[in-house]
C-alpha cells in the first residue's frame, strides 16, 4: 500500500512551465507521470544514512536564464573549472541554474555527425533520439528522487556519438548555481554507438549562500558494442546545497566505460555510481575520490553488475575525512547467474584526519555463479602518528607531513586517471578543501 507524500513542488506549476516551453507532448506525459510517482514512492533506502533527516525541500522552480556571448562573461572561480584553465569555448557548454547559457561546438566534430547541444534543445532537433533513450538506464519509478528528478529536470546535455567515429578532443559541461530560488537538476544523456569513443568532463559549482537547494542529477550512458566512453566528474559545490546524483552505464559486448568522480562538496552528498555490465567482454572501471570536512555527511556508492560473460570491473574509492565528517563508502559486485569467466574487483580506503571523524567502507560481492573471479579489499584508519613522527624527525613540518601523508594515500587513484588536466584538478580541490 503506497502512502501519499506532499511534493516539495507545485505540480501544475511545474508542468505549465515546461508547456510553455513548448516541450514534445510525450516528455510532457512523462513529466506528469513522474510527478504523480514522486507522491506515491518513498526516498531511496541507504546504508547507515538517514537520507529522510535531510533538508530534501528546495527544489527551487524554473527560471530561464541570460544567454552569455562569451566565456569571458563567466566569474573567474568558474573560468577556472575549464579544462585548460584558459578559458577555452570550445566544444563546451555551460549551465547556469536552470537552464543552459552558452553552447560552442566545433566544426569538426559537427562534420563527424557528433551532436553536443543541450538535452533541452536536443528535445526540439531530436526527439525521437532522445525518447529512446531518457530514463532508460535509470527509471523514473526507482524513487522519489528518480520520480523527481523525471519530472523537474532542466537545461542538461545530450552528447551523441555516431558510429565508428573517435572523439579525440574531451567535450565538457560546466553547471554553475547561483540562484537559491532557481531549480538545479541538469540531466545528462551521452549515447556512444558501435566502436566509437568519446571523452565528456564536468564540473558542478555554487555560488553564495543557496539555503538549502537540491541539486538532484542523473547521468545516463549508453555504451553500444565496441565502443568507449571515459566520464569525468567533479562537484565542488558549498555547504548551502545537498547534492544527489544518480550514475549508470548500460555497457554492451566489448564497451568499456571509465569512471572519474571527485566528490568535493561541501554540503551533504548522496552519489550512486554504477555500471551494468550487459555485454559480453564489456568492462567497467571506476575510480572515485572523497573529501569530507565540517559536519557533512556523505554516502558514496560504486557499483558494477555483471550480466555479460568474461565482463571485468574494476572499483577504486578513497576518501579522505576532517573535523565531524562521516563518510559511508560502498562497494557492490553483483555477478548474475550465467556471467562466466567475469573478474570483478574493488576497493575502499577511508582516512580520517580528526578523532571526531567517521567513515565506515562496506565492501559487498553478490556472487551467483561459479566460474567467476572477485574480490574486495577495504580498511578504515587514522593518520599514523609514527609517519608523522618519521617525516618531522627529517626536518618536514607536522602540517607539511601531514599534507604529504594525505597525497600519498590519494595518489593511487589521481595517478590512473587518464586526464592529466582532470588530475591537476583534483589536487588543487584537494588542497583547497582541506586548506593546505
Amino acid at each position: 500500500m503506497s502512502t501519499q507524500t506532499i511534493l516539495p513542488v507545485d505540480p501544475s506549476r511545474v508542468i505549465e512551465s515546461f508547456k510553455a516551453k513548448q516541450e514534445p507532448e510525450w516528455m510532457i506525459a512523462l513529466r506528469t507521470e513522474a510527478l504523480e510517482l514522486a507522491a506515491q514512492l518513498e526516498l531511496p533506502v541507504l546504508e547507515k544514512t538517514r537520507i529522510d533527516r535531510w533538508n530534501l525541500q528546495s527544489f527551487g522552480s524554473y527560471k530561464q536564464a541570460a544567454s552569455i556571448g562569451s566565456v569571458e562573461e563567466l566569474p573567474e572561480h568558474a573560468k577556472s573549472l575549464l579544462h585548460d584553465g584558459e578559458g577555452n569555448a570550445d566544444n563546451l557548454l555551460i549551465q547556469r541554474d536552470s537552464s543552459v547559457v552558452y553552447e560552442n561546438v566545433s566544426d569538426e566534430l559537427k562534420h563527424k555527425g557528433v551532436i553536443f547541444t543541450s538535452l533541452e534543445n536536443a528535445l526540439k532537433e531530436h526527439s525521437d533520439l532522445v525518447k529512446t533513450y531518457f530514463m532508460s538506464v535509470v527509471a523514473k519509478d526507482e524513487n522519489r528522487l528518480t520520480a523527481l528528478h523525471a519530472a523537474l529536470w532542466s537545461g542538461g546535455v545530450f552528447l551523441y556519438v555516431p558510429k565508428n567515429v573517435e572523439v579525440k578532443v574531451p567535450v565538457q559541461a560546466l553547471f554553475l548555481a547561483e540562484d537559491a530560488e532557481a531549480s538545479f537538476s541538469p540531466h545528462v544523456l551521452i549515447v556512444a554507438e558501435a566502436n566509437s569513443s568519446v571523452t565528456y568532463v564536468d564540473n558542478y559549482a555554487a555560488a553564495g549562500n543557496l539555503g538549502g537547494l537540491v541539486q538532484n542529477g542523473v547521468v545516463e550512458v549508453v555504451v553500444k558494442s565496441g565502443a568507449t566512453v571515459n566520464f569525468a566528474s567533479i562537484h565542488s559545490m558549498d555547504e548551502s546545497v545537498t547534492d544527489l546524483t544518480y550514475r549508470r552505464a548500460n555497457v554492451d559486448n566489448d564497451g568499456s566505460i571509465y569512471w572519474t568522480v571527485g566528490e568535493m562538496n561541501n554540503g551533504n552528498v548522496m552519489s550512486d555510481t554504477t555500471s551494468i555490465l550487459k555485454g559480453n567482454g564489456s568492462n567497467s572501471d571506476a575510480k572515485v575520490i572523497c573529501v569530507g570536512t565540517g559536519e557533512q555527511k556523505l554516502n558514496v556508492t560504486t557499483r558494477a553488475i555483471h550480466f555479460g560473460k568474461s565482463s571485468t570491473s574494476d572499483m577504486i574509492t578513497r576518501a579522505v575525512m576532517r573535523d565531524g565528517a562521516t563518510a559511508i563508502i560502498n562497494g557492490i559486485t553483483k555477478i548474475e547467474k550465467g556471467a562466466t569467466k567475469a573478474n570483478g574487483q574493488q576497493t575502499e580506503r577511508v582516512l580520517m584526519l580528526s578523532p571526531k571523524a567517521r567513515g565506515d567502507a562496506n565492501p559487498i560481492l553478490l556472487i551467483d555463479e561459479d566460474d567467476v573471479k572477485a574480490g574486495h579489499a577495504a580498511s578504515v584508519g587514522q593518520v599514523n602518528p609514527e609517519q608523522i613522527y618519521y617525516l618531522m624527525s627529517r626536518g618536514i613540518p607536522k602540517a607539511e607531513a601531514q599534507r604529504l601523508i594525505i597525497y600519498g594515500f590519494l595518489a593511487p587513484v589521481v595517478a590512473e586517471i587518464p586526464l592529466e588536466k582532470v588530475q591537476q584538478q583534483l589536487q588543487s580541490t584537494v588542497e583547497r578543501k582541506l586548506g593546505q
